[in-house]
């Protein structure tokens, strides 16, 4: 892997996490919202 395929790999994995923060924070507020 060279240097543009880790950097692809990097933002790839940041665009996930913060996806998936994005849905743990949005599920929460579902949660507070309904209980």
């Amino acid at each position: 892997a060279g240097k543009p395929a880790k950097i692809a790999i990097t933002a790839i994995m940041r665009k996930l996490i913060v996806t998936a923060n994005a849905l743990l924070r949005a599920d929460r507020l579902w949660t507070t919202a309904c209980a």
